[in-house]
């Protein structure tokens, strides 16, 4: 009856671990980390075109993650995508002349913020909305493009 037992709580906790390393790995690949105890200072940008970027995406400098997409909505005066960032309060000296893009990771992979820092010696600081950002490029918009030029130079040869 020992023997069974034992069984039993092994096959227990293996699967209990197993649900375990599920929860992580859900965690890491949706870009949702837990971080206990950690304080960010908010910002926002206007883009004409965010593409595929998502509540939760990466945010970075030199390939480093400095915060994340808070939300993302819609500002119907000006017609125009507003990204809110959560940045990490750690890296509360980015300058405030810097500008945001949105970027692809990969051939394949999801979108994420970037800051390319300026000059400035004054940082940005909770609340402060960046002023110069530039807008995914939506890779279908760039192959029509293509095929419609190459379309519209063959019509000119004949």
């Amino acid at each position: 009856m020992k023997r069974n037992s034992s069984v039993e709580i092994g096959t227990g906790l293996f699967v209990l671990l197993g649900f375990a390393a599920l929860f992580f790995m859900a965690t890491q690949i949706s870009s949702h980390g837990f971080e206990f105890g950690r304080h960010d200072y908010h910002l926002s940008a206007q883009f004409d075109n965010v593409g595929g970027l998502k509540a939760g995406a990466p945010v970075s400098i030199g390939g480093v993650t400095i915060g994340r997409v808070e939300s993302i909505d819609y500002d119907s005066s000006s017609f125009k995508a507003v990204v809110r960032l959560a940045i990490n309060e750690r890296y509360n000296q980015v300058p405030n002349d810097s500008d945001a893009a949105i970027y692809t990771a990969g051939l394949l992979g999801g979108n994420y913020v970037g800051f390319t820092p300026g000059g400035s010696d004054t940082p940005y600081k909770e609340g402060d909305r960046i002023e110069m950002t530039q807008s995914a490029i939506v890779l279908e918009n760039l192959i029509s493009k293509f095929l419609f030029d190459k379309a519209g130079q063959g019509a000119k040869k004949e």
